[in-house]
């Protein structure tokens, strides 16, 4: 089975964020780095919904976790 590849404005759009690319610098800019010890999902710039869909991404290895993992590298860099 073929997994779709999604941007990254379509996580930001999927996660219910502002998904132009301004936007998106803006957020990393904001909330990096997350800590090394605080899972992605756990961060504290998620509401509810938005951490279950990452986590969710993540442990069930969805067409969403290529994304969602470079968005977690996104945010660990200083």
């Amino acid at each position: 089975m073929e997994h779709p590849d999604h941007p990254f404005t379509e996580l930001f759009e999927q996660l219910g964020l502002a998904s132009d690319h301004a936007a998106i610098k803006r957020f990393i800019d904001r909330h990096a780095p997350i800590p090394e010890e605080v899972a992605l999902p756990d961060a504290p710039c998620w509401n509810e919904g938005q951490a279950e869909f990452l986590r969710e991404a993540l442990q069930e290895d969805a067409d969403w976790a290529e994304v969602v993992d470079h968005l977690d590298a996104s945010l660990r860099k200083d």
